[in-house]
């Protein structure tokens, strides 16, 4: 019942975000940006950055609110995602000024070898083939913890479950995701 209250929930906003109601957009934050800023935080590093990423998901939002489509996922999962982006986006940003400093100085910044961008393309790709092939009921909690950023209580509301349930499912969808990472050649690490 919650998942058909929050799907109406995010119809209506989205009707008065196109129809530029600003208090829709009030309600949205409130409601959001919590969960978009504790991702950008968690990626980041930086309160800053994380406030300009919740900035940017949100300005979007108010300017094309018709992208978010409510018939596939929720708002809060656009508006992670959104945020999540942009906070790599900074990340990248930081990264390339570092490496041009680094260069100003006359120091040679360390380049990834071949081998290193093979290895990882590599477990990449093997990575997604195992999500992708796990029950979608594991599939789901752990897309939501690890794409998304989301707490296993976030995960439990957006999946419309118990707490419980939802630890459950990303501890046994972890075991079974180490367990076919193991049987593709790339053990995991029992941490």
């Amino acid at each position: 019942m919650s998942d058909v209250r929050s799907l109406a929930d995010d119809v209506r906003l989205r009707a008065q975000l196109v129809a530029a109601d600003e208090s829709a957009l009030t309600e949205a934050y409130d409601l959001h940006a919590p969960s978009a800023y504790a991702l950008a935080l968690r990626i980041t590093g930086d309160p800053s950055w994380s406030e300009d990423a919740v900035q940017e998901a949100f300005v979007e939002l108010w300017r094309h609110p018709e992208r978010f489509d409510p018939t596939t996922g929720s708002l809060r999962t656009w508006l992670c995602m959104l945020a999540r982006r942009r906070a790599i986006d900074l990340l990248r940003r930081q990264s390339a000024q570092r490496d041009h400093l680094t260069r100003l100085a006359g120091q040679a910044p360390v380049e990834p070898t071949v081998e290193d961008d093979v290895v990882g393309a590599a477990q990449a790709k093997a990575v997604r083939e195992c999500v992708r092939d796990l029950p979608v009921l594991y599939r789901d909690a752990i897309a939501l913890a690890y794409y998304y950023g989301l707490s296993y209580r976030q995960v439990a509301v957006e999946l419309g479950v118990p707490e419980g349930t939802a630890k459950s499912r990303l501890r046994s969808g972890l075991r079974l995701l180490a367990e076919r990472m193991s049987a593709a050649g790339y053990p995991m690490d029992a941490a």
